[in-house]
């Protein structure tokens, strides 16, 4: 996936220097969507020097200035900067409109290098240009056939087709029609040959100061920041005043998330899949693209616009700030106490000593019945998602008396595995907006299931096409490992366990026992993260390691597998989650004096089995490092043979989310340690929205 970024003012003067920082900070903020390429795009001069054609009746401003550079979003700065210190570039030079565009690029079509970064050109001139954040899966076919009409390619991105495309359907309508064709009549022509998700904003010299933002699949967002007169917001703000056009000093930005938006602006517009969004004269007008109409004409369709509201945003600048932290991991690895409290406020009722103790999930109160009635509950997810609905699994089957399966969505839709009207399908996302998940619950939807979303970002793909769900009200998370929103998931899901089982009374005792165990999960997260210093310790004598095994089974076999992701993730060592009922069957084997070993031995109903790992690791001068609850550690300790990690003991079904984040400080200071970057590691992005 990718970032892009999109900033206009009109009526405002603002300099050439300010307008490259709101674009450089955007990326910024954008960044742990993709960090291995850059580039900005922002007028030459002011519109006022634009000329008309005289044999055509529209503007042709001078080409654009186009920065891109390998790495991150600072080469991209210096390297900017540098350029204009190179050139007679005025940084001072004043614009009361202009629009300029921004890109962070995840590569997936191409190395990153200059050439294969966004802004993406039609050519020499830089006609139309670019930003893109998905995949087009038909791009080999539209390149062919552009090809064969002349264009050449410098890149091997599959976005070149889309610049390229605008300017041979700018062209070819120009030749045939006497008449100007708009610009948002050109992008739904490129919209109409385009299949894959993407969302787009489109700059050209040939209508200059406007923008236009299309999305299908890929997140999107408008903010609109209105300006009185000395600059300062305006008191008052009504959606039809924004959708008009006027002569209001206004401030308006496209973005991929709301991250970039917040500095700038509360007031949103969170575009739906099919809009094209067309930013002009100080207007914002909303189209809606129809792929059947003007198919077969020959002319340009001209849809009507139509109406949306704007929406406020309910974060502070704070939330994406680190603060007095070094980085986002750490930051939200200790923000976890915090977090869990905001993902149950509200929802858990602790009645007096006459009322039951409830869980309340507004989202769920109408479909609860149809849940109950069916035939199975199926989680699906990926990567950390998946392994939080691991963990969640057996309450939910305890209390349900619901079969509960497994899917990791790609594999789900590679085997097409049947899904029922009688499944109740819940999907797993932290963002909301993951590809494989997303394609899965299109496939869940087809075939008629009840379908549940879990995620952290309200208005996301998945809460708007999901039948109900639940936000898990983590707050803004930016390092791209994921850590409080990994432990407010399973919080959720446990809290979907007991709402589910409400009307069983033989599970009363237990449901009861779970919800005071929630009550209590924030302090118990607060001790166990006392532990950051002795965990710091534990990286220093693994750093050098090249491998690290993790064993755990019943709850813990996902606390396995999420602690050993982490640690692959971004402290770049191999490192695996097995179950250790599966220990004899292959992954013994690997076991000697050398190999640092985690076993997850804390209470709860497999203990014994632990403890029997714990000897045959041990007979086998296995490097052992084990968690086990507090007073336990003479229990699973041989002889003193063992590292010992304590937490504290709580309800079985709530023990993941202590014990994982032991497991979340190591790989943050073994990352640390190792010299790597913790908040972006190598090759991977924060919300994966490409297959």
């Amino acid at each position: 996936m990718c970032g892009i970024f999109a900033y206009l003012n009109y009526n405002v003067n603002k300099e050439r220097r300010y307008i490259l920082q709101v674009l450089f900070n955007g990326l910024r903020r954008l960044e742990y969507r993709g960090y291995d390429s850059a580039g900005v795009s922002i007028d030459s001069s002011s519109s006022d020097n634009s000329s008309s054609s005289s044999s055509q009746n529209y503007i042709f401003s001078p080409p654009p200035l186009v920065f891109r550079r390998e790495g991150n979003i600072e080469s991209l700065v210096k390297s900017v900067y540098q350029e204009v210190s190179e050139t007679d570039l005025n940084l001072e030079e004043s614009f009361s409109i202009h629009a300029g565009i921004a890109h962070t690029r995840w590569a997936t079509h191409g190395e990153p290098a200059p050439r294969n970064s966004h802004p993406q050109s039609s050519g020499d001139g830089n006609e139309f240009l670019v930003v893109h954040n998905g995949v087009i899966t038909n791009y080999e076919v539209l390149k062919e056939t552009l090809v064969r009409h002349g264009f050449t390619f410098e890149s091997e991105t599959d976005t070149e087709v889309i610049p390229k495309l605008a300017k041979f359907v700018f062209d070819k309508a120009n030749e045939e029609d006497d008449q100007t064709v708009t610009f948002s009549q050109v992008v739904l022509e490129v919209m109409r040959h385009l299949e894959g998700a993407y969302a787009l904003i489109f700059k050209s010299r040939h209508y200059p100061n406007e923008l236009i933002a299309c999305k299908r699949g890929s997140p999107l967002l408008l903010g609109v920041k209105e300006l009185m007169e000395g600059g300062s917001n305006g008191s008052a703000f009504h959606d039809e005043k924004f959708l008009s056009k006027n002569d209001f000093p206004k401030e308006l930005f496209l973005s991929s998330d709301a991250n970039a938006l917040v500095e700038h602006t509360k007031k949103v517009l969170v575009i739906e899949d099919g809009e094209v969004v067309h930013l002009k004269d100080g207007g914002v007008s909303i189209l809606k693209f129809d792929n059947d109409k003007g198919k077969h004409g020959r002319s340009l369709s001209r849809p009507a616009s139509v109406q949306r509201a704007l929406s406020v945003l309910e974060m502070e600048v704070e939330q994406i700030n680190k603060g007095n932290y070094e980085h986002y991991m750490q930051k939200e690895i200790h923000e976890q106490p915090e977090s869990l409290k905001t993902t149950m406020r509200g929802r858990l009722i602790r009645g007096g000593s006459c009322k039951a103790k409830t869980v309340l999930l507004g989202g769920l109160k109408d479909h609860l019945k149809t849940i109950r009635r069916s035939r199975r509950i199926v989680f699906i997810g990926c990567g950390t998602s998946y392994n939080a609905a691991l963990a969640a699994r057996p309450i939910l089957e305890e209390l349900s008396g619901v079969p509960v399966t497994m899917e990791i969505a790609s594999d789900l839709l590679d085997r097409q595995g049947p899904i029922y009207r009688e499944d109740t399908a819940v999907f797993v996302s932290q963002s909301g907006e993951t590809a494989d998940t997303l394609l899965a619950l299109e496939y869940a939807l087809e075939n008629g299931a009840l379908c549940v979303g879990i995620t952290n970002t309200v208005g996301s793909a998945i809460a708007r096409h999901t039948h109900c769900g639940i936000h898990i009200n983590a707050g803004c998370e930016i390092g791209v490992a994921s850590t409080k929103a990994y432990t407010s998931q399973i919080v959720v899901m446990a809290m979907l366990a007991l709402a589910i089982g409400g009307d069983t009374i033989s599970n009363q005792a237990r449901r009861e026992a779970v919800i005071d165990g929630l009550f209590d999960l924030p302090n118990n997260v607060r001790e166990v993260l006392k532990l950051d210093q002795e965990m710091k310790d534990l990286a220093k004598l693994l750093v050098a390691e090249q491998s690290l095994l993790v064993f755990g089974r019943g709850y813990n076999y996902a606390t396995a597998l999420e602690g050993a992701l982490k640690v692959k993730e971004v402290a770049l060592m191999h490192s695996e989650g097995i179950l250790a009922g599966e220990m004899k069957h292959g992954p013994l084997a690997l076991v000697d004096e050398n190999l640092p070993i985690v076993v997850i031995a804390t209470r709860d109903a497999c203990f014994s089995k632990q403890q029997s790992v714990i000897q045959q690791l041990h007979a086998r001068k296995g490097r052992l490092i084990v968690m086990c609850s507090k007073g336990d550690a003479n229990a699973v300790c041989l002889g003193g043979s063992c590292r010992i990690i304590e937490v504290p003991q709580v309800e079985d079904c709530l023990q993941p989310v202590v014990n994982i984040i032991p497991l979340q400080l190591l790989a943050y200071h073994l990352t640390v340690l190792r010299g790597f970057n913790v908040d972006q590691p190598r090759n991977l992005a924060k919300s994966v929205t490409t297959q």
